[in-house]
């Protein structure tokens, strides 16, 4: 399919009555994982707003059938929507599923789509009309995802993105408040005066974050997960504070509107751009690695190559006495299925190339293309369920990592 096909489908189902769901699908939403309970995971409260038949907790398993048509290959199935709701008759289960897929020879659950962005969008249900359900899973090699995000902002796994077109207050879908302080969602007395004069640069984010969420005798994997999910809130919560009250002032015209909309989406993409890169220098260092001598962020090598971490120096790597074994390079990708041919070129020397994701599972086919070119999973243990089984043995850590780092 064309960008320009992409582009007719957005504007086909970005009208109102439709909801989209975008989500990075995950090797327990796909075949990755063999699963028998295979397929999109859509939660609870999506699925009642777009299906209201089936909120209907004195009934036992109440269900709904609906047409979903994936016009990015293109295919057509009736899809079972059903919450089980046992935890409410006796039970122990509370969840929706959507069945009926058809297996592999459906292209939302073929492995090799694990970590494709995915767009949802569904037609509510309404008493005269059924739902329907719209969906696009993004190839082209990135460009697709890209296309989408420019408009959506960064959909990343675990993080996914709801919208409504048109309704009417359109910043409820920019914005979703937290206000639990269990959370790391700040209060606007919480907020720096500059941050709302000037959005904060992502390491100033990073540092409020490790703030909230600092070191301790947490493992490694654990912290960046947890930080991570600290530091959105605060982006978001800063987002909303800084920009929910010119959005209620209104426009006094559409290039007024598709300015802000940019700047927002544009504030976004660039924290999702280094955020993890942030986390890692920092979690390296409360490691016990010296920045400069024990690891280097982002140096430029090779005249113009810039691997995210090299160890344990610049001047080590060229240096060509020092032995090439006791090098490394790391790179951060937060998704990594169209991204990761991107590092096989930046570090010569260096023959295993790692590379740090939170992407949630690849293909059995795509792990062993990665490995055929000499890439290593670096993925944080939390994650690791998401992978296929036979790819699990071969994945390592970050703490994993570090410990590899300081005994080269």
């Amino acid at each position: 399919m064309a960008i320009a096909d992409l582009s007719d489908w957005m504007a086909d189902f970005g009208k109102p009555g439709y909801l989209w769901y975008a989500k990075r699908l995950s090797g327990n939403d796909t075949l990755a994982n063999k699963s028998h309970q295979a397929g999109p995971y859509i939660p609870k409260q999506v699925l009642f707003e777009v299906l209201p038949s089936i909120n209907r907790p004195e009934v036992e398993r109440p269900d709904a059938f609906f047409e979903l048509y994936l016009d990015s290959h293109p295919e057509v199935r009736t899809i079972r929507a059903i919450w089980y709701n046992g935890k409410l008759h006796g039970g122990t289960r509370n969840e929706t599923r959507l069945t009926g897929f058809g297996g592999a020879q459906s292209a939302l659950l073929d492995p090799d789509s694990t970590g494709a962005l995915a767009i949802f969008a569904f037609k509510v249900e309404t008493e005269t009309s059924p739902a329907e359900c719209h969906v696009w899973v993004c190839g082209g090699e990135g460009t697709e995802a890209d296309f989408v995000e420019e408009r959506l902002g960064p959909v990343e796994p675990k993080i996914p993105v709801i919208w409504r077109p048109g309704v009417s207050d359109p910043q409820a879908d920019l914005f979703t408040a937290v206000p639990s302080r269990a959370s790391c969602w700040l209060q606007p007395s919480e907020i720096p005066e500059a941050w709302l004069t000037a959005f904060p640069t992502g390491r100033e984010i990073i540092e409020r974050t490790i703030s909230l969420r600092p070191a301790s005798a947490m493992p490694v994997d654990v912290r960046l997960m947890l930080r991570r999910a600290c530091e959105f809130e605060i982006f978001k919560s800063i987002e909303e504070a800084s920009w929910l009250p010119k959005i209620k002032e209104g426009f006094h015209s559409i290039d007024g509107f598709l300015g802000m909309a940019n700047t927002i989406l544009q504030s976004r993409k660039s924290r999702a751009g280094k955020s993890l890169e942030y986390h890692t220098a920092a979690l390296l260092e409360e490691e016990g690695l010296a920045p400069g001598t024990a690891f280097v962020h982002n140096p430029l090598i090779e005249i113009n190559k810039r691997p995210d971490f090299l160890f344990p120096s610049v001047a080590a790597y060229e240096d060509n006495s020092f032995p090439a074994n006791r090098l490394r390079m790391l790179a951060a990708k937060t998704t990594c299925k169209d991204r990761w041919r991107q590092i096989i070129n930046e570090a010569d020397r260096i023959q295993t190339k790692h590379l740090l994701t939170l992407q949630e599972g690849v293909s059995e086919p795509q792990f062993n293309e990665m490995v055929e070119a000499g890439v290593r999973l670096v993925v944080p243990s939390g994650i690791h369920g998401s992978y296929p089984e036979a790819v699990r043995p071969h994945l390592i850590t970050l703490e994993e990592f570090i410990g590899d780092v300081r005994t080269a």
